[in-house]
């Protein structure tokens, strides 16, 4: 704002100079000169002011912008985290741009979240008036002062740590839903540790411990009382005395032997209590004698401590809801789903896809599965719905590595030059064998909405997941007939084949012979 001024006020000055050294005779007596000089003394003194103005108001701006500083550090933890993620799978890829919309979609739901309230002014019933009138016209109440344009202290700390809280879930839903169902838990208690760490509430040389599990290089031998420590654990067991709150490990579990025999043979060393010397340790530093000792039952340690800490939403993922996905869609970003056996995105599409319209029957939506000869079917079928705002599923894409590098740029071509509004892109691959292998172009993994529909592994998770296929229109069926028992052969069918899903992580152990039980299975008895 200030530049524009000075710019302004540097024109005013070169036009007069101009004025003065073109003017002949004499300079009072040339009157649109005197009245060009009247109007840039005006002009000055109007941009004199503004600039008073305008420092008062960068002055503010600066003062407020403080008060969010919390807020900006943890988007920026948060998005650091994201630019990281790509050390473990290729497919995590992420961009600024798509950051900064989550973080725009967090400001939006604090301040709809915030929004005042007006209440409306009750009239007083006759006879009551007085007393009674006067506690209604009390001073203004702190919504009434934010009506006025007016934060109090108290409501912007509340703003602030909202925002905060708000911008960390968004952060971490956004990139969950990209993520496989191994690596969730490993994300929630990465980011859970740099927030520990950056509020000094945990010990970085700790924190790498329980990461790195710091292994003694000169170990002593084992006592005979502690020899049900198995052996292969043992320097894991000396390494714990390098920390300060460990530094007696050993004499100490040679004093209570019996009881630390007891803790190490519990089934769930995590919640069993441990001996005395150490019985009040944080979970915290209690992870890390699992992490020696008991690895484990150290994923159950963690999600408790994520729990704990962040809260259940960041350990507990939602049931898949497709639409919310396709509201935060947009023409310039297409919808990338990481394909599972068993699991096919088609369905799902095409049912969003009636509902907005959008079907094969009347060609404005194209389902292509990628294979030799269909390249140049694909990229005429983009340009042609880019510009008539159809839909366009291209399936399969891990097959035509190659292809996918030009494919690139005609996407991002394509999108620029005169695109329609209801134009959308899905695109569906296989993950590559390797985690580090690149198969997909990483501007098309920064730009997308990554959405990895992996069935999980948890009796729980599943089963919720399972009711999630089932629209509310069946339960409206059933009212019709036998509402009680058809809920009840609902569950009983879900939990069947969340028990199924469940027992695939056992290996053969589980099923002697392997079959992917889909969506399929479950939706044609249900």
């Amino acid at each position: 704002m200030q530049n524009n001024f000075k710019i302004t006020l540097g024109e005013l000055e070169a036009d007069l100079l101009q004025r003065l050294a073109n003017s002949t005779g004499d300079i009072l007596e040339d009157v649109p000169l005197v009245e060009n000089l009247e109007k840039s003394k005006a002009l000055s003194i109007e941009i004199a002011g503004k600039v008073e103005v305008a420092k008062e108001t960068q002055i503010l701006i600066k003062d407020a912008s403080e008060f969010y500083r919390p807020s900006a550090s943890r988007g920026a933890l948060v998005f650091f985290m994201m630019n990281e993620l790509y050390m473990i799978h290729s497919f995590y890829r992420f961009s600024l741009d798509s950051f900064i919309i989550v973080v725009k979609r967090a400001i939006t739901i604090v301040a709809q979240r915030m929004a005042p309230k007006k209440k409306e002014k009750a009239e007083p019933v006759e006879g009551e008036e007085g007393e009674a009138a006067a506690e209604v016209e009390a001073e203004p109440s702190e919504e009434e002062e934010e009506d006025d344009g007016v934060m109090s202290p108290k409501t912007l700390g509340i703003r602030v740590n909202a925002l905060t809280d708000e911008i960390t879930y968004q952060g971490f839903n956004y990139t969950r839903r990209g993520t496989f169902d191994r690596h969730k838990l490993l994300l929630a208690t990465l980011l859970t540790f740099r927030i520990q760490i950056r509020k000094g509430l945990l010990d970085l040389t700790e924190v790498d411990a329980l990461i790195n599990n710091s292994v003694a290089l000169d170990v002593p031998s084992q006592p005979e009382n502690l020899k049900m420590i198995h052996e292969s654990f043992w320097p894991s067991v000396v390494g714990l005395q390098k920390l300060k709150i460990f530094s007696d490990l050993i004499k100490q579990m040679e004093s209570e032997a019996l009881q630390w025999r007891k803790w190490y043979a519990d089934p769930n060393a995590e919640t069993c209590e441990l001996p005395r010397a150490h019985k009040d340790i944080s979970l915290f530093h209690r992870m890390l004698l699992l992490r020696a000792m008991r690895p484990d039952r150290l994923s159950n340690a963690l999600t408790q401590f994520v729990t704990d800490v962040m809260g259940e939403q960041f350990v507990e993922q939602p049931a898949f809801n497709f639409m919310v996905d396709y509201k935060e869609s947009t023409k310039e970003t297409p919808i990338f789903f990481v394909l599972f056996p068993g699991e096919d995105p088609t369905p799902i599409v095409e049912r969003i896809g009636r509902t907005c319209g959008k079907t094969q029957a009347d060609r404005t939506f194209t389902n292509i599965s990628m294979g030799q000869g269909q390249e140049k079917v694909a990229e005429d079928c983009l340009i042609d719905s880019a510009k008539n705002g159809k839909w366009i599923m291209i399936q399969n894409v891990h097959l035509m590595i190659d292809w996918m590098r030009g494919f690139e740029r005609k996407l991002e071509i394509a999108v620029a030059e005169d695109c329609h509004e209801d134009f959308r892109c899905y695109i569906t691959s296989e993950p590559p064998p390797l985690p580090e292998m690149d198969i997909i172009p990483e501007a098309i993994l920064q730009n997308s909405i990554k959405i990895a529909n992996e069935a999980p592994q948890n009796l729980k998770a599943n089963l919720r997941r399972a009711f999630s296929k089932f629209e509310q229109d069946q339960f409206e069926k059933a009212k019709e007939h036998k509402e009680k028992e058809y809920k009840a052969l609902l569950f009983g069918l879900c939990m069947f084949h969340s028990l199924i899903l469940g027992r695939k992580k056992f290996g053969p152990q589980g099923w002697s012979r392997n079959y992917n039980f889909n969506d399929g299975d479950l939706t044609i008895c249900g």
